[in-house]
């Protein structure tokens, strides 16, 4: 007889806000252990959490780390919508479909764009499901150079790559501070393959949403951080170019009473450049939140 390992993930399917779309999400450990969602920056998929997630369900948490609409295995809006409204409306959707309610409520842990969505959907009213919240290396004023960086790598190769070693320059040359990978193999999970060419996993599409308004972006993202309550965690790559010192401080005024976790060899994608301190820095925080 097989035995099943209950730190690997089994993949469940959820549906979107309204739109029909389908979501895919991993989830691990118990069934009845705390509630702890996973949302992945913009250009990432469910599998960037896969070690934190294996970490955190050892500890007896309940993870689902989830595919935003247009990345991974979730569908692809038809009507190209991703904005940060329906982006929310997914969250909600999701929160209730996994039985969070404001009395047994879910951690959200959120990166980059991930974390945009979840610090927003605090602040409607399905935001009662989350009881605790962590940012990753996302502040409502970001630093413009950083964000342009993102933004340029998400909508480069639009035409795709004849091989994976392409995709691997490509990769080393948004990422210069990690080791470049001696095998590329494992970039498929990033990739899709059509007509001999590969292509990134995530809609193209979706970049004119990612970060569509950023005033209004900051303006919504500071109103909902002043009004926090809950318990929160900012942790911050100690050499990003998104959250500067200041940005970081900026939102601790907001937020008074949420921690701050430099992850000091890290960069913008702190969970990927060193999981470890990373994973910590998250176990501590959710199994005292």
């Amino acid at each position: 007889m097989s035995v099943i390992d209950p730190l690997e993930p089994t993949t469940v399917r959820l549906r979107s806000s309204t739109d029909g779309l389908t979501l895919a999400a991993d989830s691990f450990g118990p069934a009845d252990g705390p509630l702890v969602v996973m949302l992945h920056g913009g250009g990432q998929t469910r599998h960037s959490w896969k070690r934190t997630g294996r970490a955190l369900a050892a500890g007896g948490m309940r993870v689902v780390a989830l595919d935003a609409r247009g990345h991974g295995d979730s569908d692809w809006a038809p009507d190209r919508d991703y904005s940060r409204t329906s982006m929310v409306a997914d969250l909600v959707t999701v929160l209730d479909q996994l039985g969070a309610t404001p009395e047994r409520g879910a951690v959200v842990v959120g990166a980059s764009m991930g974390g945009i969505t979840g610090l927003l959907t605090t602040a409607e009213p399905g935001g009662g499901a989350i009881r605790a919240l962590v940012l990753v290396d996302i502040v409502p004023r970001s630093e413009s150079a950083g964000v342009a960086r993102v933004m340029d790598f998400l909508g480069r190769h639009r035409d795709g790559f004849d091989t994976l070693e392409q995709v691997a320059d490509a990769v080393a040359a948004y990422m210069p501070h990690r080791p470049r990978p001696d095998n590329a193999d494992g970039l498929l999970r990033n990739l899709r393959q059509r007509d001999g060419r590969w292509y990134w996993h995530w809609d193209p599409n979706l970049i004119g949403d990612v970060d569509a308004n950023p005033d209004d972006r900051v303006a919504e993202m500071e109103a909902a951080a002043e009004a926090l309550t809950i318990p929160v965690l900012l942790v911050r790559g100690g050499k990003s170019d998104v959250v500067s010192d200041e940005g970081a401080a900026a939102f601790l005024a907001l937020a008074p009473h949420a921690r701050l976790a430099e992850i000091g060899t890290a960069a913008h994608t702190a969970a990927g450049d060193d999981n470890d301190a990373f994973t910590d820095a998250v176990a501590t925080f959710v199994a005292t939140a």
